[in-house]
């Protein structure tokens, strides 16, 4: 079975780091991408960066220069570096991997979310 297992959030002041971590968990052949999304309270979800397997990464503009996206892929583990936070990066961030392709499919898959609090 098929899970994401994400690490890394909490409690940080203004200015400062936390890294996020999520790996695939179970036998799986391949994954055609890693993403890290986020929702604010009232706010619709939104993405925050992705990186291939080949490792491209995309970013949302609101994060340029501040957050990097990285991937180890002998271990199906996506990171997430975020310097620099602001209160206004305050969400529940989201792991998603898709196009996962196991034995029996492929598919996309999220993971349950890490609170991300930004205040001093």
């Amino acid at each position: 079975q098929v899970q994401l297992l994400e690490s890394g959030g909490g409690l940080v002041q203004p200015g400062g780091s936390l890294r996020l971590s999520c790996t695939i968990s179970g036998n799986i052949f391949s994954f055609n991408a890693m993403g890290w999304y986020r929702q604010a309270p009232g706010k619709q979800r939104e993405l925050v960066a992705t990186i291939s397997s080949g490792g491209a990464a995309e970013y949302a503009e609101f994060v340029w220069g501040r957050f990097t996206i990285s991937s180890d892929n002998d271990k199906n583990t996506a990171y997430l570096q975020m310097n620099s936070l602001k209160p206004e990066d305050t969400a529940v961030y989201y792991c998603h991997a898709a196009s996962v392709v196991t034995a029996n499919h492929g598919m996309d898959y999220w993971g349950k979310g890490l609170l991300v609090t930004v205040s001093s």
